[in-house]
């Protein structure tokens, strides 16, 4: 009787072995479904990132190129303009004049350096000096 006894309680230990096996288990599939949501959300995310990513990338090369395409006009102009003062005698005297202006120089200097009328003498020190 005395043996009959342990196998009975051995198999309730048994029993409450599987019983704590079982529940433990039952913890670690809720654990593991919380992490799998946690880990679809972050791919989630993870794809929305990219997606903004690609669209900041996308929106920077086509801002690049326009500003390559305004340097490029820019410089364009710069040249036309450079151009256009060279070809014109008169030009070049008041390029010269706005460059004295620049360095200082006073409505005298101007009128004979430059050959200027006094009021455009005037006029180039009140538009050019700092």
């Amino acid at each position: 009787m005395a043996m009959l006894w342990l196998i009975y309680e051995g198999i309730l230990q048994c029993l409450g072995l599987v019983l704590f096996l079982q529940k433990q288990l039952s913890k670690l599939r809720s654990k593991v479904d919380a992490l799998t949501v946690l880990v679809k959300e972050g791919d989630r995310q993870r794809e929305s990132f990219k997606r903004e990513l690609q669209e900041l990338r996308s929106g920077t090369i086509g801002v690049g190129r326009r500003v390559i395409e305004l340097e490029k006009r820019i410089l364009q102009q710069s040249e036309r303009i450079e151009e256009t003062t060279q070809q014109d005698p008169q030009a070049k005297l008041y390029t010269r004049a706005m460059k004295m202006v620049a360095l200082g120089a006073g409505v005298d200097e101007l009128i004979k350096e430059c050959e200027l009328p006094k009021a455009e003498a005037e006029l180039l020190i009140r538009l050019h000096r700092k």
